[in-house]
Order: C-alpha cells, then sequence, then structure tokens
C-alpha cells in the first residue's frame, strides 16, 4: 500500500522516527519527491543537526528552512544542505511559512515550551528534543495545545522506544529475570566534553549572535557568550543533569519496569569537581521507592550521573 506525506503525518512527525517508517517502506517504490516531508530545524546546534541528519539519511523528508541566533551555525547549516536551504535568526520566520510540515524544536531549555506551542498553534507537527520544558508547570499548557491543535507531537527521549529496555519489561513480566527488588544505574561522562565544556567559537560576538533572543524569557544580563555555547551550565536556561542525562535513566528504567512514578524520592547533588561558574551541580544521586503494583513488587531505585 502506496503511503503519502499527508497520511504519513498523520501518524508520525519527521525527525528520527522517519527512520521507522523508511525501514518499514524498504520494500516498497521509492519516496517521490512530491510525497517528502518538509521539515525546518530551530535549534542548529550538535543535537539539532544529528537530528536533522537522521531524519534526512531517511530520504523521506526534505530540510526547507533553518532558525538559529547565531550566524555561525546557520552557516554550517547551508554549508551541509545547500544554500536553497532558507535561515534566519527568527524562529518566527519559519512558522509562518505554509511549505513546511513539521519541525525539530532543538534549542536550549528554556524555549522548548513557548516554540512547541507557537509551532503546533501554526499547525506544525513536532519533533523536541528532551526535556519537553524546563519548568514543569508549563507542561500543561504544551499538552493543552496538542490537544487543541490536534498535532502530532514527540519528545526525544530515545530510551522509551529502545527495543533493549522493551525486551527488559518483557523479562520481568515473565518471571525469567527473578523478583524485582532493586535497580542500580549510573552514567559517567569522565571529559571535559562530556561535562559540557563546548568549545566556544572565535567569532561569538555580538555581531553574530542575536543575545537578546537566545535570553528569551530568562533573566536580563550583559553578553556573556560562554552561557550560549554552555548553557546547559545554569539554571537560567537548561535543566542540569537531570533533564540532560538523568531523564534517560529515569525514562528508560520506567519503561523496563511499568512504573509511573515513585512515591518516595531523596535526592543530593552539588559542584564536586568543575569550578567554572555553573550553577548546574555536575554529580547528582536519587533514591526511589515505587509501590507494589499487579506488574512488580514494591521495589527502589539508586540512579547516579556524574562528570
Amino acid at each position: 500500500m502506496s503511503t503519502t506525506r499527508r497520511t504519513f503525518l498523520q501518524t508520525t512527525v519527521a525527525a528520527p522516527l522517519a527512520a521507522t517508517y523508511a525501514a518499514s517502506q524498504s520494500t516498497s517504490k521509492p519516496v517521490s519527491p512530491n510525497d517528502k516531508i518538509r521539515i525546518a530545524l530551530i535549534g542548529a546546534g550538535g543535537m539539532g543537526q544529528g537530528d536533522t541528519r537522521a531524519s534526512l539519511d531517511t530520504g523521506a523528508t526534505e530540510l526547507v528552512a533553518a532558525a538559529d541566533i547565531y550566524q555561525g551555525r546557520l552557516t554550517r547549516v547551508q554549508e551541509r544542505w545547500g544554500k536553497d536551504v532558507f535561515v534566519t535568526r527568527d524562529y518566527r520566520e519559519i512558522l509562518a511559512r505554509r511549505d513546511i510540515d513539521a519541525v525539530i524544536v532543538a534549542t536550549p531549555d528554556h524555549w522548548h515550551s513557548r516554540i512547541t506551542i507557537d509551532a503546533m498553534e501554526a499547525g506544525k507537527d513536532v519533533y523536541c528534543e528532551k526535556p519537553m520544558v524546563q519548568k514543569h508547570d508549563q507542561g500543561t499548557a504544551v499538552v493543552a495545545a496538542q490537544q487543541k491543535t490536534g498535532r502530532t507531537f514527540q519528545v526525544g527521549s530515545q530510551y522509551v522506544s529502545n527495543v533493549i529496555f522493551h525486551k527488559v519489561r518483557d523479562l520481568l513480566q515473565a518471571g525469567a529475570i527473578g523478583e524485582l527488588n532493586l535497580v542500580e544505574a549510573w552514567l559517567d561522562r569522565n571529559s571535559a566534553i562530556g561535562a559540557w565544556q563546548y568549545t566556544l567559537p572565535l567569532d561569538a560576538t555580538p555581531e553574530n549572535i542575536d543575545w537578546d533572543r537566545f535570553l528569551g524569557s530568562a533573566p536580563a544580563r550583559p553578553f556573556e557568550p560562554i552561557r550560549l555555547f554552555r548553557w546547559r551550565n545554569y539554571s537560567d536556561y537548561g535543566t542540569g543533569l537531570a533533564g540532560d542525562l538523568y531523564v534517560h535513566l529515569l525514562s528508560g528504567l520506567h519503561t523496563a519496569t511499568g512504573s509511573l512514578g515513585p512515591v518516595r524520592v531523596y535526592a543530593t547533588g552539588g559542584t564536586r569537581y568543575w569550578k567554572d561558574g555553573r550553577d548546574a551541580p555536575d554529580v547528582q544521586l536519587s533514591l526511589l521507592d515505587y509501590p507494589k503494583t499487579d506488574r512488580h513488587p514494591e521495589f527502589s531505585l539508586s540512579l547516579q550521573v556524574n562528570f
């Protein structure tokens, strides 16, 4: 059965899940240029360009436009994917275009909810990098916007769809592993780049960066490019270890155990090694207790993330 661009958009968004679609169509005729999903990238940093590459590699999508507040990234987008890609520092110019079907939102966390809501209200499907929002009280508005518009909306927490965690879930439910009592998980990076010490471009100047647009709803402050290129270090723009790494451990283990959430949580963290002005801790430890359900007995999670 042939699949058109429109019917595909009704079931998924043009981002990494396009790979699943492409695999399912491997025995069918090649995708026609008229059937390609026209996507735009909002936030053209490392993850944004990685998501775009994964989407384009399926052959089911076409990159139409990109937005970023740093000119160097826009230049790089056109170097990689052609001068015909429309680029802008104002994401609203992308949302105003009627020829774009879906957008990838890969901005700093504090912009996720605003851009996601604006995109769905503009009639675009959305793939948003995790976390869905920076602050928990923003989530209600995002959910309401999706329900109101009916647009496809996906958040990039890939452990939830990872076949490995689904296999663990099946083994647990079958009793093959034994009774569940305690789960321990940790994630270590042990490198400067892993600890968000990203390289600062030599052309990080006020002329090449729309500083006010980067700040958005965050507190106003003078131009300080380290806050842009290492934004995960700061609570004004990111969600620290919890939103960047801890979320993967937690969502994956929730998928494997079938849990919806703990009844008791103890968490601690702090700056133990990196003394670079960050206000996000470089180590976080959490202990979580889960109630008994029809899927599992009472059990605990011990999770640690550190640099």
